[in-house]
């Protein structure tokens, strides 16, 4: 708990008319405080915990006392965004404590008190930070556990893939379907990108993909329990569960709350058994993250944007975006064309798949197995009387040709290509034998980006600079350190240190002098020196940018770019 006085106060006035307006919205008195004052909301609950008397909890602090699942189940305290738990280490023993975001809210007290079968001492915390708690305590360690305790139930499977909510994560079904049902949910509500199903001589490893890095989850005991999972997902994704000597792919989808989330499938044959990589492709995440899919959404820098925009407005050529799977290359492509899309302008994209559905554009998924590659698909574009032409990506020679013969005839071309950096996409075109004179008049620019982990401002401290780290950072070091930040981990952040990422870029506008070193297949450092030269800033740079602004942290300087 924290007893610390806090400078902003408020007044038996001020609760009042925020309780008459919660009464109309329906919102926690605390919310309408903060919409009336403009304060922060962790400010204004610690004052209104101050103020009536009611001490107030952060996630830190939760990790500190014992759920009473037993007296208020979880999936009942997620519905009503309230907990009840045990103070273990303080006063009297098992005392119950009601942890709830308003305190003025009756109705969920005395709703609190009924579960708790009595008097609870209430305790108030953040919606957010409650949430988080609640989240955590979903997380599939625990899920899989539950489940392993049953495994001997024979009820049959039910086909529950089209809803993933809590309940279906734990309702009455086979061992293998409640495990496949409550990961799928756990790495939703984590935000996982992708979950890793990987057999051991054991049984099945459980692994989440969040912002960018994997973490381990859980394990399941029994190679015969590891089979029957993966063979689930084969048979939600419509696959062969008989062949296991072949990799396969496919897809399914699911229902989480409102929206429909497509899951694409991969599952590789190994010497233990298959593995399965499950891609969540959340066309809605952006969205609610942000509140818009646009470039601003992206948080790169103010001189990166400039210079992104400049190259939209072009009214033809090609705009390369290039970076590792995973770098957020379809994201910008999104989010440039949304920015672009006046309605004055017949837009059409081919992609695979189609990630993000956006109202008053043609979106073309490609299908190999019906014969439509993006090099078809291209082709059949250019027929189709289009302005702007966005290609997920260049995979093969066919696909470059069309697509530099696309930006040379009057269209504006946006595309994206695997590369390491700007650099390197030179040589990638070469190896597909396209003509440097073609493809350089084609080019306006070229953009490489990084997804970069921002320390989680919750748990984040600061530090003055080593010389180690001054010289990481190519600072002189006879000047002031720099005060660098660092997570120490806490419940919103899953002990990582880290929560939430941004994109860095490095882009090359091209000129006059750069084309021709293109056209005459000058070795990649002398096109860089030249770029150098006019201002091109590195991966490298803007990821230093960021840890100097106490974003980010030489861990993730060193992870995602080139040391110096």
């Amino acid at each position: 708990m924290k007893a610390e006085h806090l400078p902003f106060v408020v007044s038996d006035a001020m609760i009042a008319a925020a309780r008459e307006r919660a009464s109309l919205t329906g919102r926690n008195v605390a919310d309408e405080i903060e919409a009336a004052t403009g304060q922060a909301p962790r400010a204004v609950l610690h004052a209104l915990g101050e103020r009536v008397g009611v001490p107030v909890l952060e996630t830190g602090d939760m990790e500190a006392y014992e759920p009473a699942f037993d007296l208020l189940p979880l999936a009942q305290a997620i519905e009503r965004g309230a907990v009840l738990m045990r103070n273990l280490t303080s006063g009297p023993a098992g005392q119950v404590l009601a942890i709830a975001p308003d305190p003025f809210n009756l109705d969920l007290r005395t709703w609190l008190e009924a579960h708790a079968k009595g008097a609870a001492e209430l305790a108030l915390a953040l919606a957010s930070d409650i949430a988080a708690y609640l989240s955590k305590q979903e997380a599939a360690a625990r899920a899989v556990q539950t489940i392993l305790k049953e495994t001997g139930n024979g009820a049959p499977e039910r086909d529950v893939a089209a809803v993933i909510s809590y309940a279906s994560a734990t309702q009455d079904a086979s061992a293998a379907v409640k495990v496949v049902n409550s990961t799928l949910y756990d790495a939703l509500k984590t935000g996982a990108s992708d979950i890793h199903l990987e057999s051991t001589t054991e049984g099945l490893s459980v692994r989440y993909r969040i912002d960018g890095m994997l973490d381990d989850v859980a394990s399941v005991k029994g190679e015969e329990l590891a089979e029957q999972i993966i063979s689930r997902v084969k048979v939600l994704a419509e696959l062969d569960i008989a062949e296991r000597r072949v990799p396969q792919d496919g897809s399914f989808r699911v229902r989480s709350g409102a929206r429909d989330i497509d899951l694409r499938i991969s599952v590789m044959p190994s010497v233990h058994g298959e593995d399965a990589v499950i891609r969540i492709l959340d066309k809605q995440a952006m969205v609610r993250a942000t509140g818009a899919l646009n470039l601003d959404a992206l948080g790169m820098d103010a001189e990166s944007m400039k210079t992104l925009r400049g190259l939209l407005e072009q009214p033809y050529g090609m705009l390369l975006v290039t970076g590792p799977t995973g770098s957020g290359k379809t994201t910008t492509l999104y989010a440039a064309l949304s920015e672009i899309d006046q309605r004055r302008d017949k837009i059409i994209t081919i992609e695979d798949p189609v990630e993000y559905q956006i109202k008053g554009i043609l979106q073309i998924p490609v299908n190999d197995k019906k014969g439509l590659t993006f090099a078809r698909g291209l082709r059949s574009i250019l027929r189709h009387d289009p302005d702007k032409i966005m290609v997920g990506e260049i995979r093969d020679q066919e696909t470059a040709e069309i697509a530099v013969q696309a930006a040379l005839t009057g269209h504006l071309v946006l595309t994206s290509v695997h590369a390491n950096n700007v650099f390197d996409v030179f040589s990638r075109f070469t190896h597909m034998h396209i003509d440097p004179y073609a493809f350089a008049s084609a080019l306006n620019g070229i953009w490489a980006q990084r997804l970069v982990r921002l320390v989680c401002r919750h748990c984040a401290a600061g530090h003055a600079a080593t010389p180690e780290e001054m010289k990481t950072l190519a600072l002189d070091p006879g000047q002031a350190p720099p005060q660098l930040m660092q997570g120490s981990g806490c419940g919103d952040c899953r002990g990582t240190g880290y929560r939430g990422r941004k994109a860095i870029a490095e882009i090359l506008k091209l000129d006059e002098e750069i084309r021709e070193l293109i056209v005459d297949r000058k070795p990649p450092r002398v096109i860089r020196a030249a770029a150098r030269a006019a201002g091109t800033r590195t991966l490298r740079e803007a990821c230093i940018a960021l840890v100097l602004r106490g974003e980010t942290t030489i861990e993730e300087l060193n992870r995602v770019t080139l040391h110096a």
